[in-house]
């Protein structure tokens, strides 16, 4: 499913191509995505003008001059700047009419996205605001980390995987930063030392910074908002490579289910 990258990949595409733009209406295909959307969303969005895209976690805010537009893509979806005329495809669910003669077309074929309309502060929406820190913002390091974990049996993998710890870090690269901080992904959230704390909040804000700059990573559905795919899977160390060496240690990569999502690790250099 997307995650961070992926979704700050989508916005750095949207951006130049919405921002300014006027909304001059909606067409909703299906309205039950995850959650059900807005009946009044056409009148709601006519004829306001989009001043910015943000992220916040895996959400894409549309901010309009005041209300705002939540967009989350959900296990398989996208979103793409196409001709009004573009006969829509079976998956292609809402359409946000942009002028003079272009849709922000949102497919969804799995519907487990969501499209929320907000007049307040976004940040402020019930899926929203008991997020964490953002990975890469000036909240997020090891002393955070080290205190939310005070206590926790939980295991390491699962627990920086937590919204409510830290937003964006999905299973792919939960493994990543586990490997390149030495960490085993088994080992109990509250047992790590501030040192080891400190160097895996590193390794988080690295690898997720390095996969947003490749353009995400493409493992079955994900593209970024121009149709291409992302390229950070050929950089992946441990992720899907069950088997093969190390490419710090030579050790062999293994693979095991935890907190039921199949994890990667180096036996040998991750303690």
């Amino acid at each position: 499913m997307p995650e961070l990258p992926e979704v700050e990949t989508t916005r750095r595409g949207l951006e130049p191509l919405v921002t300014g733009r006027i909304l001059t209406g909606a067409v909703v295909r299906q309205p039950r995505l995850r959650w059900r959307i807005d009946p009044r969303l056409a009148e709601r969005v006519a004829g306001r003008p989009v001043t910015a895209v943000e992220r916040r976690a895996k959400y894409l805010l549309l901010r309009l001059d005041g209300p705002t537009v939540i967009l989350h893509l959900g296990m398989s979806g996208s979103l793409r700047v196409v001709p009004a005329s573009t006969p829509p495809a079976p998956h292609d669910h809402v359409d946000l009419c942009l002028s003079p003669d272009r849709v922000l077309r949102l497919r969804d074929p799995r519907r487990f996205g969501a499209l929320f309309w907000t007049s307040g502060d976004p940040l402020d929406h019930p899926r929203l605001k008991e997020l964490g820190p953002e990975p890469l913002g000036d909240l997020f390091d090891g002393a955070w980390l080290a205190s939310k974990a005070a206590g926790r049996r939980l295991a390491v993998k699962p627990f920086i995987m937590e919204s409510r710890v830290v937003v964006g870090v999905g299973n792919i690269y939960a493994s990543e930063a586990l490997h390149r901080a030495a960490i085993r992904p088994a080992t109990p959230a509250g047992r790590l030392s501030p040192a080891r704390w400190a160097r895996l909040a590193t390794a988080i804000r690295e690898v997720l910074a390095e996969a947003i700059e490749a353009g995400g990573t493409t493992l079955r559905d994900f593209s970024g908002a121009d149709g291409r795919p992302g390229y950070f899977e050929q950089r992946l160390a441990v992720y899907g490579r069950e088997g093969e060496p190390c490419p710090r240690c030579g050790g062999t990569i293994r693979r095991a289910e935890l907190g039921q999502r199949s994890t990667f690790w180096c036996p040998r250099c991750q303690r």
